[in-house]
């Protein structure tokens, strides 16, 4: 039975992906989570959860055979308030995983960031995100380490967070919902976003890890279809019949993502599927 360490376990992505590790029955599962925006209501029966920060990852025995580096600082705005955590985690944690899997020889898969495609001075989320997929490359060319990056683009579905910090856009409306206040717009709300079903993106990192192909730059985890904001309040809209409001625009704030490449598409099977309204319809 192969031994898998994931990072960020008891987070939104993470936990999901320990569910389809669980139900191959193939897998003995660890996770090691701060619990910073993970939860203890993710935990999964028969998963051994360590409660500790990514940067103690070398306290852990070296006996594992694959590790999902899913751990991070995720979210663009929390990150211009304390860009310093982003800096930690995203790039010493993400340093620090590395010379583990290069000491046990691990291979590693790890969360990278569709705002690689944009500037990633943006932000610090951006730069930090764009800075671990350059540390990975590193160790991998230096160091051969086995590594590969799933670049993320907008995910969501069951399990994300619905905080009003750290939710993306369809988390942080849920919580409006409930609260009765109008859905907030940033910008004209005309910002494009290729969003990515969870059970699309954990499905794709599993290929990721099972498969020998390689990639000299990153496996891109996109739909490839994208909506505007607009487009998916309409969506709420039709749901809940609710108002929006309009904010400032945000820096960081990028027009538009759309998966890059078709990739995972060609060489690995990966069949996404465009599930945004049918996921808002079964709130």
């Amino acid at each position: 039975m192969q031994k898998i360490l994931v990072t960020g376990g008891a987070g939104f992505i993470g936990s999901n992906l320990i569910k389809l590790l669980k139900n191959t029955q193939k897998y003995s599962i660890t996770s090691i989570d701060n619990y910073s925006t993970g939860s203890k209501t993710n935990e999964i029966e028969d998963v051994n959860y360590i409660f500790d920060d990514i940067l103690n990852i070398s306290k852990i025995k070296n006996n594992f055979d694959l590790c999902f580096h899913l751990a991070a600082q995720s979210r663009v705005q929390p990150s211009f308030h304390n860009p310093e955590d982003s800096v930690r985690v995203n790039v010493n944690g993400t340093t620090k995983v590395m010379e583990w899997a290069r000491d046990s020889k691990v291979k590693v898969v790890y969360a990278g960031s569709s705002s690689k495609h944009h500037d990633p001075s943006d932000s610090p989320y951006a730069m930090t995100k764009f800075i671990g997929e350059e540390i990975c490359k590193l160790y991998k060319k230096s160091f051969n380490v086995n590594v590969e990056i799933a670049r993320f683009y907008n995910v969501y579905g069951p399990g994300e967070n619905t905080d009003e910090k750290f939710g993306n856009v369809i988390g942080i409306w849920q919580t409006k919902i409930k609260k009765g206040e109008p859905l907030p717009i940033v910008g004209d709300g005309e910002q494009k976003r290729d969003f990515i079903h969870v059970q699309d993106v954990v499905d794709g990192l599993l290929r990721i890890a099972t498969n020998i192909k390689t990639h000299d730059d990153a496996w891109e985890l996109g739909t490839g279809v994208n909506y505007s904001v607009n487009q998916l309040f309409d969506f709420f809209n039709k749901k809940y019949n609710v108002k929006s409001i309009n904010l400032p625009n945000q820096p960081g704030n990028y027009s538009e993502t759309l998966r890059v490449n078709d990739d995972m598409l060609k060489y690995l099977s990966w069949n996404p599927k465009d599930r945004l309204e049918t996921h808002i319809k079964n709130l």
